[in-house]
């Protein structure tokens, strides 16, 4: 399988363990019937496939996910995507949903606790490592890089931290590290963020991302859910429990980033928030991006359903189908309408004199004749009514529609069928 490294001795003995439950509020409506993790990112693919290629890619082939909240759509797809995995080849995936296996009045009550449930499933697997996942932010990343520095170090546990402007910190949790990179505190969304040794005005940013020895973590684990006090959270427990305890080391992701040579800086995005997620999509549409998904070395792998190319019809007059610096997935039709520094997931269909601009488009979304769009993100199989204008009106635009502080509008089937 092209893209895929050899079969290495420490990522053949991990499982990966993607933490896909959360809510994802902040996306405000687009999570109404998803988790954030399913949520459609970069045309084609989803949130959670970041996470899952790289594990993949890494040479992990053992993969477990725990889903909660509106996890049909997330389930969906990971049954039609990412069950090639097969058991004979010691290899594994397995999506484990809150169940209530503990006990038969409780979901799981945080990131730690959705691992504590399925002790026993992982167990079956017997993998000496575990990499803990979060399935909603967007990098690429290679874990068997910060497999061998766990394991070199002896650490107890292992973080993945980004760096961060300090300014920035009170939106994180914050690892104050020392000179060779221990962790000696950890600080959740710090007024003032602790400095990186050496390096003012830069701090350490967990990246939810954490690599335990399992013997270790199952007794954390049995510890943290015996704790009546506790929330049963990783980075509100468990991690700084361990921190406590002195050896819990930092690993930097610009270690283990994934670069192609377009691309020329680590790259992480949490696309948290409507104005994170448009940036982050838009961003993809400019002549080099900061994230590289034509990169075949690591690719980003995830369900394909079978579409036409895209088709672009007319041209006559003003009456011509055309894109421009924008991304167009299969099955999409641009008949006689314009598209600029747009992405257009699936089977969009721009009819004639409509003008897409700075939009990000979700699948199955029918934009009208005459209508003219900019700088929105559209929920997936909308109908958008012939010379709709979005845009260029904020007040109007914030009566209709979610518009955040950036002018960015969030557009659902509901916000427009409330017009009529």
């Amino acid at each position: 399988m092209s893209g895929l490294k050899g079969n290495s001795p420490l990522a053949r003995s991990a499982m990966a363990y993607v933490l896909a439950g959360g809510r994802g509020s902040r996306l405000l409506e687009l999570t109404d019937r998803r988790a954030k993790p399913a949520v459609y990112f970069g045309g084609k693919t989803r949130i959670i496939d970041f996470a899952l290629s790289n594990a993949l890619n890494s040479g992990v082939r053992r993969i477990a996910v725990a889903t909660q909240y509106k996890a049909h759509s997330l389930i969906r797809h990971l049954n039609r995507g990412w069950t090639f995995l097969r058991p004979e080849r010691n290899e594994g995936f397995d999506i484990l949903p809150a169940s209530q296996r503990v006990s038969e009045d409780r979901w799981y009550a945080g990131t730690a606790d959705a691992v504590y449930q399925n002790l026993d499933i992982v167990e079956g697997y017997a993998p000496d490592y575990l990499i803990i996942l979060a399935g909603d932010h967007i990098y690429k990343m290679d874990y068997e890089v910060m497999l061998a520095q766990h394991v070199a170090s002896g650490a107890d546990a292992t973080v993945a931290c980004v760096e961060i402007d300090s300014a920035q910190g009170s939106a994180f949790g914050i690892m104050h590290v020392d000179e060779a990179d221990r962790i000696v505190s950890f600080v959740e969304k710090p007024k003032t963020a602790p400095e990186i040794p050496g390096q003012p005005g830069r701090s350490l940013a967990s990246m939810g991302i954490y690599v335990f020895e399992r013997k270790l973590l199952f007794e954390l684990l049995r510890e943290d859910a015996a704790d009546p006090a506790s929330s049963h959270d990783f980075g509100k427990d468990v991690i700084p429990k361990l921190v406590a305890a002195g050896n819990t080391w930092a690993h930097r992701f610009e270690a283990s980033c994934v670069r192609s040579g377009a691309e020329r800086s680590a790259y992480w995005r949490d696309v948290g928030t409507i104005d994170a997620y448009w940036e982050a999509n838009i961003d993809l549409t400019e002549i080099v991006p900061e994230l590289d998904l034509f990169d075949r070395d690591w690719p980003i792998w995830t369900y394909s359903e079978l579409t036409p190319p895209a088709k672009f019809v007319h041209d006559s007059g003003a009456r011509r189908g055309q894109a421009i610096s924008s991304l167009v997935a299969g099955g999409c039709i641009v008949s006689g309408g314009s598209v600029q520094r747009s992405l257009l997931s699936s089977n969009v269909h721009v009819h004639s004199f409509a003008d897409v601009s700075f939009s990000v488009v979700l699948p199955e979304v029918d934009i009208g004749e005459g209508a003219r769009i900019d700088r929105a993100v559209i929920d997936r199989g909308v109908k958008i009514p012939d010379g709709l204008v979005v845009g260029e009106d904020p007040e109007e635009d914030a009566r209709r529609f979610r518009r955040t502080d950036r002018g960015i509008c969030l557009i659902t089937q509901a916000m427009l069928d409330a017009l009529d």
